[in-house]
Order: C-alpha cells, then structure tokens, then sequence
C-alpha cells in the first residue's frame, strides 16, 4: 500500500496560488511527484473497485482539483491570447 502524503493537494494548490503565480506559471504548473503519483495510485485503485472510503474521498479531491486547474488554465491562456492580440 502507497503512503498518503503528508501534506494535501489543497495545501500545495493554495500555497502555489498564494506565491501570485503569472497566467504563464499557472498554465505551466503541474502537481509535485509525489502527489501526482499518489493520484495515479489511486486512479488505478479505483479503476480495480478496490478504494477505500477515505481513499475515495482523497481520489475526490484530487479530481476537483484536477478540473479547477484544468478551468483556470484555460481562463489563463485565453487572457494571454487576450492580451497579445
């Protein structure tokens, strides 16, 4: 069994927020390894029917994150278009 990480995808979404990244590090950004494999790990898992409830309320919020940022980077790469054009 994976180790859950000790810190959660919202604690590292909102420190990342809070730095004021630019549309451009927004639309470069990417989860750090370890939560990105936590999330495929519990993708996979949930693919199988074999999560946990807690698990699958981790793997919950991990999709919401992952649709918010997925919204906020298209929000951002319209404004640069925005902006060059």
């Amino acid at each position: 069994m994976q180790k859950v990480p000790a810190r959660t995808v919202f604690d590292v979404i909102t420190d990342f927020l809070a730095t004021e990244p630019s549309p451009q590090e927004i639309i470069d950004y990417f989860l750090p390894d370890d939560l990105q494999a936590r999330a495929d790990y519990l993708a996979e898992r949930n693919g199988e029917g074999l999560l946990t409830i807690s698990e699958g309320e981790e793997h919950d919020e991990f999709i919401k994150v992952d649709r918010m940022f997925s919204l906020l980077k298209t929000k951002m790469k319209l404004k640069l278009k925005q902006q060059s054009g």
